[in-house]
């Protein structure tokens, strides 16, 4: 198969294992490419593409508009807080005025789940979902099963961990996705309350002991406690959500193997894990970072060729 089954990457959950497969051989050629002294390719010379980000955002808006230069494309950044959209305007009318300048794809992250969804029923351009809401953020799952691959060789069988702050996270529930899509065994470790309520029907098992599950698995994917999406306190203190879920050296040297540690980042240091653990040889988080490049540019590229047919 040379060509996704998708005309967008709106979900994990609308993808197939071979879309991933494909995704990750090219992300392979693409790594190599941005090794490279001239990191530039001039696959997208004709391809505009719209970084259009209704919510704040550092390591994906600059991952994406990186990936779309060193593929040539033309790049037009969009960021809702300065623009139209704070007078009032609906988010048709932006993507509309926007695709009348003739814009090819649209890279999107909105605070509304699903946006990406309803976008896609309404434009003909190509829509990446760059993050909507609580609910999925695909290309971050590729990129951490990019990372996980890269250092265990594969993602099949291998025991994958997700600490933290389940309920409010989209890197969770892509990851979920992604990684049972490639036949790894999942668990979820963190307070009861920040667990879903339908979480197991997702096939993942709720461990709530940090110990247990940090002995269980082969990689620990921590995630940060959103507190921007917190409307009612979660848990006692952040003390005390650092002293049942945090990660710090000892912790992991008390274990009876060598585990990888994974953190989509922006990372709070001292609360999810500590300095000593973030900068230690277990943890691949600016692998992470430098793969989000190639994966993405491995998607634009992908979905681009749909474009150019």
């Amino acid at each position: 198969m040379s060509e996704l089954s998708v005309q967008h990457l709106l979900g994990i959950k609308y993808i197939t294992k071979e879309d991933i497969e494909l995704i990750f051989k090219t992300a392979d050629h693409f790594k190599e490419v941005i090794n490279r002294p001239i990191k530039k390719v001039p696959s997208l010379r004709d391809i505009t593409i719209a970084n259009l980000f209704f919510e704040n955002s550092t390591r994906t808006k600059l991952s994406f508009e990186l990936a779309e230069k060193r593929l040539s494309a033309d790049v037009i950044n969009f960021s809702a807080a300065a623009s139209s959209v704070k007078k009032g305007e609906t988010l048709i009318d932006t993507v509309n005025n926007i695709l009348s300048m003739k814009v090819d794809m649209v890279v999107m992250r909105h605070p509304n789940p699903g946006a990406g969804i309803f976008l896609s029923k309404h434009i003909n351009a190509s829509i990446v979902n760059a993050g909507d809401g609580a609910h999925e953020h695909p290309t971050q799952a590729l990129l951490d099963s990019f990372s996980i691959r890269e250092r265990l060789g594969e993602v099949a069988g291998k025991n994958v961990v997700i600490v933290g702050d389940i309920l409010h996270s989209r890197v969770a529930l892509s990851n979920i996705y992604a990684l049972k899509l490639q036949g790894a065994n999942v668990k979820v470790c963190g307070p009861k309350t920040l667990m879903p309520k339908y979480i197991e029907s997702l096939g993942v098992e709720v461990e709530l002991d940090l110990r247990k599950a940090l002995q269980w698995c082969d990689v620990a994917n921590m995630l940060r406690v959103q507190n921007e999406r917190m409307d009612i306190s979660y848990f006692p203190s952040t003390r005390e959500y650092t002293q049942q879920y945090g990660v710090d050296k000892a912790l992991l040297e008390s274990l009876d193997k060598e585990i990888v540690i994974m953190h989509p980042g922006p990372i709070n240091r001292g609360v999810e894990i500590t300095s000593d653990v973030a900068d230690s040889g277990q943890a691949i988080i600016l692998d992470q970072v430098q793969n989000g490049v190639a994966v993405r540019m491995a998607i634009i590229y992908l979905l681009a060729s749909k474009i150019k047919q």
